[in-house]
Formats: C-alpha cells, sequence, structure tokens
C-alpha cells in the first residue's frame, strides 16, 4: 500500500462572514482565499452584495440540476463572458443558445474517437519534444516546472489543430502573446462571480492589444488554411475537419470570424488547462514519490504506447484524474438563473448567479474520503467511484462539458508517463502557493528539481 504523502497545498480561507467590501477586496487580491472555509462543508451559500445575488452549488444534486438535466435554463453568465470576450469574441466556450448549438454541431464530431486516433501521432511527437527539451533543464537545481508544462501543452495543441510545431514562427509568437494575455488579465472570473458594475469591468489596453495581437495571428493561420483547402492540399488535422464541417441543420459553415473565435478557444481550453494540470500532476508526483515510482516502472513497460496502448497507462491516468481532483484548472465557472428559480428552498431570482466551484466540490469535506490528501488508488474505492459520478467535474458536465475531455485524458497520462520515464522530479525549495488566473497556477510559479532516471532493466 501507497503511504500518504505530505498533504498538497492550498490557500487559507476566509474565517467568518466579514464585510461585503472585505470580500470584494480579497476577491481582488486572490478569489481561492476570499472563499468561506465553510464552502467545504456547505451545500449551498447565498451571497448578496452591493451588485450582486449569488449562490455557491456544492449540493451534487444541484450540479446535477445546472449541469446535465436543465442546462439552457442556466446558461453561462455574461458577466463571466464580459472578461473572455476580448480574446474569444462569441465562441462556443461563453455564447448560448441557438449560437452554441450551431457551434457545437461543427465542433463535436472533430473529438469523437476515430479523430482522436488520428491526432495521437502529433501528440506523441510534440510529447517526446517536449522530453529532449527538459534535458538541459535535469541538473537538479530549482526550475519553474509552469513555463516547460506550457511549452509542451501549446506544441501539442499547434501539431494537432495545424499540422505545425511550435518552433513555427506564428505558432512561437502566438505562444508568447498568450503568455502576455495570462499576465495582463489574471482574474477574468472576477467580474462574474461578484458581478461588479461595468465601470469596474473595463479591459485595460494591455489587454485589450494582446487580445487583438493573439487574435491577428491566429487570421493569418485560419487564412493560410483556408487557401489550402481550396487548393486541395490541406492535411487532415483538426483544423481542416471543423473548417469543412457543415452544421447538420443548417448547412453553415464556420465564417473566417468564428472559426479565429474558436481556435483561440481551443488555445485556451487546450494549452492553459493542459499545462496547468500537468504543472501540479508534476509537483504531486514530486512530493509522493512512492506514486512517482509506480508511474515510472509502468511507463518503462510501455516505452513507446500507442493509440490503442495509451488505456493501458492506468497509474498515469489515476494520478492525471487525481491532480485534476485537487487542482482543476478552471477551479470555478458561472451559470445564470434564465427564470425565477427554488434551489435548496431558497428563491433565486431572474439573473442570480450560480457558482459552481469545482475547487471546493473536489475536496468537500461531507462527499470525498480524506479531501485534501493526494491519493490516485482513490478511483478504485467505492468513495472514489461514487464521487467520480456525482462531484467530479474538471471539464464540467452534461451538453455543455468541454468537447476535448477525451483528448486531455490521452495528452496528460502520455506526457506524464513519458516525462516520469526520463526523469525523476523532486520539490523544490519552496511549496507553490495556488491561485486561480486565466487558470490554476501557482501563485510564484512551481518549482521543481529535475535530474536523469536511470533507464530500468
Amino acid at each position: 500500500m501507497t503511504r500518504p504523502g505530505p498533504i498538497p497545498p492550498k490557500p487559507a480561507s476566509r474565517q467568518g462572514k466579514g464585510s461585503v467590501w472585505r470580500f470584494i477586496r480579497d476577491f481582488r487580491r486572490d478569489i481561492l482565499s476570499a472563499q468561506s472555509e465553510r464552502l467545504y462543508t456547505a451545500w449551498m451559500a447565498e451571497f448578496r452584495g452591493p451588485f450582486i445575488h449569488s449562490f455557491t452549488c456544492n449540493d451534487p444534486k444541484l450540479v446535477d440540476l445546472i449541469l446535465r438535466r436543465r442546462p439552457m435554463d442556466f446558461p453561462k453568465s455574461p458577466r463571466m463572458a464580459a472578461g473572455l470576450q476580448p480574446l474569444l469574441g462569441n465562441s462556443s466556450f461563453i455564447s448560448n443558445g441557438e449560437t452554441w448549438l450551431h457551434q457545437r454541431r461543427i465542433i463535436d464530431p472533430a473529438f469523437e474517437g476515430g479523430r482522436l486516433r488520428d491526432a495521437f501521432p502529433a501528440m506523441s511527437a510534440a510529447t517526446e519534444a517536449g522530453v529532449a527539451r527538459l534535458a538541459p533543464l535535469a541538473d537538479g537545481r530549482d526550475i519553474d516546472i509552469e513555463p516547460q508544462t506550457s511549452h509542451i501543452a501549446a506544441d501539442v495543441i499547434f501539431r494537432t489543430l495545424f499540422s505545425i510545431p511550435i518552433e513555427n514562427a506564428i505558432a512561437a509568437r502566438v505562444f508568447e502573446a498568450f503568455r502576455d494575455h495570462q499576465d495582463a488579465q489574471p482574474m477574468v472570473n472576477l467580474g462574474g462571480l461578484i458581478a461588479l458594475p461595468r465601470w469596474a469591468r473595463l479591459h485595460s489596453r494591455r489587454v485589450r492589444d494582446s487580445a487583438r495581437r493573439i487574435r491577428g495571428l491566429i487570421r493569418e493561420l485560419v487564412t493560410a488554411r483556408a487557401a489550402e483547402i481550396a487548393a486541395g492540399t490541406a492535411p487532415p488535422d483538426l483544423a481542416t475537419k471543423i473548417m469543412t464541417t457543415p452544421d447538420p441543420q443548417t448547412g453553415n459553415r464556420f465564417s473566417p470570424p468564428e472559426m479565429i473565435d474558436e481556435v483561440a478557444t481551443f488555445f485556451l481550453a487546450g494549452h492553459e488547462t493542459g499545462a496547468s494540470a500537468l504543472a501540479w500532476a508534476l509537483f504531486l508526483l514530486a512530493e509522493n514519490p512512492e506514486w512517482q515510482d509506480r508511474l515510472a516502472d509502468e511507463a518503462a513497460r510501455h516505452p513507446t504506447p500507442d493509440f490503442a496502448a495509451v488505456k493501458s497507462l492506468s497509474v498515469a491516468r489515476a494520478v492525471f484524474r487525481e491532480a485534476l481532483r485537487l487542482y482543476p484548472p478552471v477551479a470555478m465557472t458561472v451559470r445564470q438563473c434564465r427564470r425565477p428559480e427554488m434551489l435548496r428552498d431558497r428563491h433565486a431570482p431572474r439573473g442570480a448567479q450560480l457558482v459552481l466551484s469545482s475547487w471546493h466540490l473536489h475536496r468537500h469535506q461531507r462527499l470525498w474520503n480524506d479531501p485534501d490528501v493526494f491519493d490516485p488508488g482513490r478511483w478504485e474505492t467505492e468513495n472514489g467511484k461514487t464521487c467520480a459520478r456525482e462531484a467530479y467535474i474538471p471539464f464540467s458536465a452534461g451538453a455543455r462539458a468541454c468537447p476535448g475531455a477525451g483528448f486531455a485524458m490521452i495528452e496528460g497520462p502520455l506526457i506524464l508517463s513519458a516525462l516520469a520515464r526520463a526523469y525523476r522530479f523532486e520539490p523544490g525549495a519552496t511549496r507553490p502557493v495556488p491561485v486561480m488566473r486565466l487558470t490554476l497556477r501557482g501563485k510564484s510559479g512551481i518549482a521543481l528539481r529535475l535530474t536523469p532516471r536511470a533507464p530500468t532493466a
């Protein structure tokens, strides 16, 4: 039996009620630590501020109602969408109603099982390139692992979406521009969670400029691909699939502006979230060497896995699932009541904001056994299996679940396996503090030490 390691770090929560203005002040510093400690045990919490009436919903029955049973009655909050609009336009990540249905009818076929099999060679090539890129850094000194996982995840996206490596000139510029955007707008959920008035939610010039730069670069990629499709020379990758798929109900394909919105979304959802999950997974492995050795032994038995063999990476998959539980890349999202509702015998008016916090749901003390403990073995227990169905939403759930969830659950274990086979990871001098930015990141990075792992006989 694997012994439990150190309790993974989490932000210190707010104690007591406090004033509304203190809450808003703390929110501006860090979304997670501004939340009440009570949310780890409460089924629902109501908040009334000067600009908002919101409910944080941790009851699995409420989560099921909002995400699975009646998703169209609880659309994504336009206040939260406003934070992402300069970058994502009106993409499927933030749109609602008929627009969203049209977008998903085109996107979803690109992520079916057969298409993922076709994308696997590009994913595998990016993984091996990432392993090689880390070699000069594996000298036992502290490094911030987040930029490294970000680089690997971005490479996967570019290779699978446009058949180009990150070393491609435009791809490299998009990657750098996204890093600028992350720094420029670190808390996109702020306006949605506390519904600040419009004057308080204006985007800075730096945010607008970085978003404009990213979208301009993506426009170049989309325009070039459209020309290749017209000439019959386009590679059969995800971009070609999406750009040539008509809406089965209307026959319409994505216009160039719509495709730019979706590519920006794929990069945000596939690169930012993937980088976050991988970085936290490597940190957890560094603090839990027994699990790291188990993963490395498994990886040694599957040195060059093909698409089918990924299913054999059971330890890597369990570790990645547990990392997503403890450190969900999108720690909170916000829905809105389309009409008045009764939620656990409380009246929620039309327009009320419904906060779904995977951070608190995944660590809820009345749902999970030892919720703050890193235990990849939990997924084989009855409690783990029950919570996986009812209280585990790293990719959301229901009709609006991330279409790339299957992609991520191949990519994550594959990369973890390859890295653990090549390197040993140890904790750095300082432990990271989780903060919610575009995704869940370390406040000052995630410091690790890498050394080459001796080959296993």
